[in-house]
C-alpha cells in the first residue's frame, strides 16, 4: 500500500510511520517535508493530494491545542483548537473524499481526553470528542469502500513533562499506539475509535 503519514515527525506520527514502512510505502509528510502540507489551508491539502497521487491511506497524527484550566480560556483558544486540530484532519478526509480515486483508509488522532478530562484539558477534550463523532458520521458517507477509524491514544510515555497533568493516568509507549494505527490501516474496521489506554 501507498501511505500518506502526516506529522510524520512527531513521536506518534514517527513511530507509526516507522511501523508501516515495514511493509509498505509511507510518504512522510509535514509542514517542512516535500511534499508538504498545511492543514489549516484547504489549497495545501489539495495541493499534497495531487503531488502524491493515489494512495490507498492516509493518516493524520497531528493537531495543537490549548491547554488551560477553563476559567483561563479565551473564545480564541477554542477557535485555534478546532481550527488546526479538529478541522485540519476533517478537512484532509473531506478533500480526500473529492481528491483520491478509489478506496481510501483514513485514520485520525483523538485522545484519552475525549472520554476522561483532566484539569487543563477543556479544548482537548471537546476538540477529541468532535472528531470522534466526525468519525462515526463520515464512515456513513464515505465513497463506496472508503474507511474511517480514530486513535485515541493515552498520555504518551515519550512525554513526561505531561505527566503531572495527567494524575493517574497510565502512559503508553508510542510503539504500541502505531499498532491501533496498523489496526485501523490493514483491517476492515469503519466507524470505529481504538483506544490505546
Amino acid at each position: 500500500m501507498r501511505i500518506i503519514v502526516v506529522g510524520a515527525g512527531g513521536t506518534i506520527g514517527s513511530a507509526v510511520a516507522d511501523e508501516l514502512a515495514q511493509r509498505h510505502e509511507v510518504i512522510r509528510v509535514g509542514r517542512h517535508t516535500e511534499p508538504a502540507v498545511d492543514l489549516t489551508d484547504e489549497d495545501s491539502i489539495r495541493a499534497l493530494y495531487r503531488a502524491t497521487g493515489p494512495v490507498d491511506a492516509v493518516i493524520a497524527c497531528t493537531g495543537a491545542v490549548a491547554f488551560k484550566p477553563l476559567a483561563e480560556l479565551t473564545h480564541q483558544d477554542f477557535i485555534d483548537g478546532f481550527a488546526d486540530k479538529g478541522m485540519g484532519q476533517i478537512d484532509l478526509v473531506r478533500i480526500g473524499a473529492q481528491e483520491l480515486e478509489g478506496p481510501v483508509s483514513y485514520t485520525l488522532t483523538t485522545g484519552v481526553l475525549a472520554q476522561n478530562p483532566i484539569e487543563t484539558g477543556t479544548v482537548a477534550s471537546a476538540v477529541n470528542g468532535a472528531l470522534e463523532s466526525f468519525v462515526t458520521a463520515a464512515a456513513t458517507q464515505l465513497p463506496a469502500g472508503s474507511r474511517i477509524n480514530a486513535v485515541s491514544p493515552n498520555v504518551l510515555a515519550e512525554a513526561p513533562g505531561f505527566h503531572e497533568f495527567f494524575p493517574g493516568f497510565p502512559p503508553v509507549a508510542a510503539k504500541d499506539v502505531a499498532l491501533a494505527f496498523v489496526r485501523s490501516v490493514e483491517g476492515v474496521e469503519t466507524g470505529r475509535t481504538f483506544q490505546v489506554f
